[in-house]
């Protein structure tokens, strides 16, 4: 019998089980990841994790909306900071996306945690059809698109260098922020060597830096 908990403890639950879920990605690797060693880390039983997740794919993907729903609260939290530093509510376009695409780039216990699980959902997704059938990409495809969307508008605004296509240089961006999120993990560079070289390419992206009111 599944120890079912009252109506009131079933979200606690659920995020308990992927809380111990994302555990065993970051420490031993997704592959590692079945429903009997999550109930064990979860320390419930496995019908429990059944009742909740029907299937390892279910639970799959629940940690996989966990983490990027976490990043959008990362990403929303970078926008917020950026706006304090003007008099007005509006965020230069080049600093919202240097906050967004900042986020990628682990400079934290917490974030390259996600980065190791992100990769992992990654690596498996390769050899896994039932993985790979999900939409683990989507967050990235709609980042680019965002991307893409305030490069457009800065186009048209006359901030952006000449000749540049907000499309492709979105691609590029998002590119980039992987790129220097791997080179971190690797030991190659440092967080904020990477933020720096992130900040510079935007620089090259942009013709002027938006003039701030104060």
């Amino acid at each position: 019998m599944a120890e079912v908990p009252r109506l009131a403890n079933h979200e606690q639950r659920r995020a308990q089980i992927v809380d111990a879920l994302l555990r065993i990605a970051a420490t031993r690797g997704l592959h590692a990841a079945s429903m009997r060693t999550v109930a064990a880390e979860a320390g419930v039983t496995v019908s429990t994790v059944q009742y909740y997740f029907h299937s390892k794919e279910q639970l799959l993907f629940a940690g996989l909306r966990h983490l990027a729903e976490a990043l959008g609260r990362r990403r929303a939290e970078a926008v917020t900071r950026a706006a304090r530093t003007g008099a007005d509510d509006a965020v230069p376009v080049r600093d919202l996306l240097d906050g967004w695409l900042g986020q990628l780039i682990p400079a934290d216990d917490e974030q390259r945690a996600a980065y190791t699980v992100f990769a992992a959902y990654h690596a498996l997704a390769l050899t896994d059809p039932a993985l790979a059938a999900l939409p683990y990409a989507r967050n990235s495809g709609d980042l680019e698109r965002a991307i893409a969307d305030r490069l457009d508008r800065a186009g048209r605004a006359g901030e952006l260098a000449p000749g540049r296509n907000p499309e492709a240089e979105a691609g590029n961006l998002l590119a980039l922020a992987t790129g220097l999120a791997d080179s971190v993990m690797a030991g190659l560079r440092s967080a904020s060597a990477a933020r720096a070289l992130l900040g510079y390419h935007l620089d090259q992206i942009f013709a002027t830096r938006p003039a701030q009111h104060g």
